[in-house]
């Protein structure tokens, strides 16, 4: 009979970081009580200017989502009806959405085969004289090919978006990620790096006409109170978001470290065969949002570590191009393969900077042992 564990290592838990700052988090947010600056306001203020110094940035403007910010950011560069946007087929649905909110179309590429992040070959043949952008996504918190999609998008001059809602304090060839395209998105939904308490988002740019086009896009499309230059949206940031960020904002590098020693303790004790890790180039410093992995037997591998207390994740299990939303475009199984593989076989291990060394040891023994236990 299988011996099982009391304790439980569940797949994220926020309840331990929470734990180790609730003093200063109750005390921004009395802060923002006592000032009553609930919507936008200096705290929002304070964070936008520390978060931009953070990615070495000239402008950053908050947002209500990570969603929002890929919308605002497609909108601020004129990305509208008839339009075509690139974009990953393995990749959360809302890099998709933004493009179909501005009525452009998406077009969905395939990733490469070892790294799952874009390809910038595939990007290449999908392009005609329609496409407008590509947004590329550091998946899983690690850069995808910079250089290799900018030189594409170059040579069609076409805009590029990074999609950072996944890789806060990433860098690429040791600069931040965010800056490298025309706009850098992020999300701070709470499971992130560096993730709000409740939702939130944010867009960065050295440009200061996209900036200021997407500040006033997002306050109704107002620069000055009652006076609305364009139809805007209501997509502030509050002000309790804008203060638990700025708090969090100077722990993220020491909390993507220790994500950082957990990966490259994943990485030197998996040695099951049936396991496969993506691949990082010397380039991409990863600050590992997720640990996947693929794995060739994934729901009796999940069975396994269930039974054991360990709640692995999947993201994600259907690509973009295959969902249902998404079948007016006509796209079929087998159209962009490696994104297809990638989504049957992916795994997400636990990852957060409070897991113990005991936690993430026992589960690469879980791991390993996987074939002894399942025979």
């Amino acid at each position: 009979m299988k011996t099982r564990f009391n304790s439980q290592i569940p797949f994220f838990d926020l309840s331990r970081q929470y734990s180790q700052i609730q003093d200063q988090i109750q005390a921004a947010i009395r802060d923002v009580c006592t000032s009553t600056a609930f919507s936008s306001g200096p705290f929002v203020d304070r964070f936008e200017d520390h978060f931009a110094q953070f990615c070495g940035l000239k402008y950053c403007a908050c947002v209500n989502s990570g969603t929002s910010a890929l919308h605002l950011a497609l909108l601020a560069l004129g990305v509208t009806a008839g339009d075509e946007v690139i974009v990953p087929a393995n990749t959360f649905i809302a890099t998709a959405w933004a493009v179909s909110y501005t009525q452009a179309t998406p077009v969905f590429v395939d990733c490469e085969s070892d790294t799952w992040n874009i390809s910038a070959e595939k990007i290449e043949e999908k392009i005609t004289k329609r496409t407008k952008a590509i947004i590329g996504v550091h998946l899983y918190g690690q850069p995808f090919d910079i250089e290799a999609i900018k030189d594409v998008a170059s040579k069609y001059d076409l805009f590029l978006i990074e999609d950072c809602a996944q890789a806060h304090g990433a860098r690429y060839k040791g600069i931040h990620v965010g800056g490298f395209g025309e706009i850098g998105c992020f999300s701070f939904y709470p499971g992130k790096n560096l993730g709000a308490y409740g939702e939130g988002g944010a867009i960065v740019t050295n440009c200061g006409a996209y900036d200021e086009k997407i500040r006033m896009l997002r306050n109704h499309g107002s620069t000055s109170k009652h006076k609305h230059d364009c139809i805007g949206f209501n997509m502030r940031m509050d002000g309790f978001q804008g203060a638990v960020l700025d708090v969090k904002l100077k722990y993220l590098e020491t909390w993507n470290q220790k994500r950082k020693d957990i990966a490259l303790m994943y990485r030197k004790g998996l040695t099951h065969p049936g396991i496969v890790c993506q691949v990082q180039p010397s380039w991409a410093d990863s600050v590992y949002h997720l640990f996947v992995v693929a794995v060739e037997k994934r729901e009796a591998m999940m069975k396994h570590l269930q039974s054991y207390g360990i709640s692995p994740g999947i993201h994600y299990p259907i690509p973009c191009h295959m969902q249902k939303a998404y079948a007016d475009l006509g796209y079929k199984a087998g159209d962009l393969p490696n994104a297809e593989r990638l989504a049957a076989s992916c795994l997400s291990l636990p990852m957060y900077p409070e897991l113990s060394d005991e936690e993430v040891l026992r589960v690469i023994d879980l791991i390993n042992r996987f074939s002894v236990d399942a025979s």
